[in-house]
């Protein structure tokens, strides 16, 4: 009598456990693929309760975006200039049985397989264009043609690539240590050029200055020998005037003139006869 129940218990155990196993939910951020012996049976559920068989296993799949940063990725430019360049890769699933049959489910062989079509196609871009051009264009050269390469392998993998984005280009050391030597020299030549401009404006303001002081010191010149002039001529007109006046008087102030002259210096010797008219004025100064 005891064991009456138990019969029924275990039945009852055993249909909640086929039960569980045979309801299954699917979220709005994935996706639910049914699998009987490895084999697809359906991926297109909507999200809510589905059944399912027991001996049938439910994989899920993230149907959300899914980000993948390539970092450090050496490029060389048609100069021969190389590059680090940083990729950001976007991508989500759109077809979960094509996502299970060629990536395998796996998030990172996913991701690498689309990373190593992505920089394949960036890198022969980049070969064929130089360094200025790669730096000045948008988005880093990941143009939509570009990007449309990864439509047929994004398509085996049951995925569609939403975006991608260069987030860093840097050049490599080399690269750098040519560019601050160009640089420099650069430069150096605008620094030549600067001074040589310089030495030649000094040049030509002091020949300039040169030239005005030579006209100003002849200008200056030519007015004094022409105010001297002047002056001597009525410094000559008044003698003249004040000699015709007295001669006598001009006689002796020339005489005066004449010994300081020739007697106003020490150590100077004359040979004059003593009678002559030179000293006349010295003998006696009284009119003769």
């Amino acid at each position: 009598m005891k064991y009456r129940w138990l019969a029924p218990l275990v039945v009852l155990g055993a249909l909640l456990l086929l039960l569980q196993q045979s309801v299954f939910t699917v979220g709005e951020d994935e996706y639910a693929v049914r699998m009987r012996f490895r084999q697809v049976q359906q991926a297109n559920y909507a999200p809510g309760l589905h059944w399912c068989w027991p001996f049938e296993r439910v994989v899920r799949v993230d149907r959300r975006v899914l980000s993948q940063r390539f970092q450090g990725e050496t490029f060389l430019t048609a100069d021969q200039q190389g590059l680090l360049v940083d990729i950001d890769l976007s991508w989500r699933v759109r077809d979960a049985a094509a996502y299970l049959r060629g990536g395998g489910g796996d998030e990172q062989t996913v991701s690498v397989q689309l990373g190593n079509v992505l920089r394949g196609a960036l890198k022969a871009d980049f070969a064929r264009r130089p360094l200025a051009e790669i730096i000045a264009a948008p988005r880093g050269g990941l143009t939509p043609a570009l990007l449309a390469q990864l439509g047929p392998g994004a398509a085996i993998l049951g995925v569609e690539v939403v975006d991608a984005r260069v987030k860093r280009i840097d050049a490599t050391d080399e690269v750098v240590n040519a560019i601050y030597a160009r640089m420099q020299a650069t430069y150096a030549a605008q620094t030549r050029q600067v001074r040589a401009e310089s030495a030649a404006e000094g040049e030509r303001l002091r020949a300039e200055a040169e030239r005005n002081r030579a006209e100003i010191l002849a200008t200056a010149n030519r007015d004094a020998q022409r105010v001297r002039g002047e002056g001597d001529a009525q410094a000559a007109q008044i003698y003249a005037r004040s000699y015709g006046a007295n001669p006598e008087f001009a006689a002796f102030y020339r005489s005066l003139q004449a010994y300081r002259t020739a007697l106003g210096r020490e150590g100077d010797i004359l040979v004059i006869e003593p009678d002559s008219d030179f000293y006349k004025y010295l003998r006696s100064p009284a009119r003769r």
